[in-house]
């Protein structure tokens, strides 16, 4: 198994349709043991029978908006743990306002706070206050998206954070990398889940996902989960500072071939 005696704090996992909780289902396939973390009450109600499918009882509170959150989560987690072998930051938000409309349009001072302090800052956050308790070979990953590099209709300021959370990986990777913790990103193809519901449009943009695709289709969580246990063991110990695409190919084709190869 590829997480053996790995030990792994999840973050972000808000549901059974959530990316989180295909990462989650492949580590514990694997071996790892699991912690997640959760941001209020109302989503732990959802995390518990989560939890219990993947045999932990390990429920963190930590609000990313917050210091002193992130701070205690750790120290409530050091009560379990003495230390770990990483975590998944499966953490993005944006105001809804932000995310249908023309871009320069209504984009605000503070939605683009919120969506790079949430999105990407956070992920440095949880780095920086679980620092000393990783252990030598540990790794971090995190989750971005296409909209990073590409223009997406409605994704707006959803695209600028994953840039900044995706340069933000390099630099943790280089900061931590003398140490032996490896840092990464998986970039997902889009997945119909609770998160991405709140992008308008976005039925659509799996059909054209599918059309455009090498390999003519979405991706599963259950394939971003696959890729995410293997960036996170011992077999991926060369692999940092890396964005990997989980998509199907669709990053790699400007056009779909099969259409001009029909004519």
């Amino acid at each position: 198994m590829l997480l053996k005696n790995k030990k792994i704090l999840i973050t972000g996992l808000a549901n059974k349709y959530s990316i989180a909780a295909g990462i989650a289902s492949a580590m514990h396939r694997e071996g790892a043991e699991l912690a997640f973390t959760y941001q209020n009450e109302r989503l732990l109600k959802n995390l518990k029978p989560l939890a219990e499918e993947f045999k932990s009882d390990i429920l963190i509170e930590c609000d990313v908006a917050s210091d002193e959150s992130i701070e205690n989560s750790f120290i409530d987690l050091s009560k379990k743990w003495s230390s770990f072998d990483g975590f998944v930051h499966s953490i993005g938000f944006a105001p809804a306002d932000q995310l249908t409309g023309n871009f320069v349009d209504v984009t605000t001072r503070e939605g683009f706070k919120i969506a790079h302090d949430i999105s990407s800052y956070s992920f440095t956050a949880l780095a920086k206050a679980s620092k000393n308790m990783l252990n030598d070979s540990s790794a971090l990953l995190t989750l971005t998206y296409l909209g990073a590099m590409q223009t997406m209709p409605n994704y707006n300021v959803m695209g600028l954070a994953k840039a900044s959370l995706e340069a933000n990986t390099r630099f943790l990777a280089a900061s931590m990398g003398r140490e032996n913790i490896r840092v990464n990103a998986i970039s997902a193809g889009p997945i119909k889940t609770l998160a991405a519901s709140g992008v308008k449009n976005f039925r659509k943009m799996l059909s054209q996902h599918s059309a455009r695709a090498p390999l003519g289709r979405t991706v599963t969580t259950e394939e971003v989960g696959n890729v995410a246990a293997f960036l996170c063991s011992d077999y991926a110990s060369g692999v940092t500072g890396e964005i990997t695409y989980v998509d199907a190919g669709f990053n790699t084709a400007a056009m779909p071939l099969h259409e001009l190869s029909e004519d």
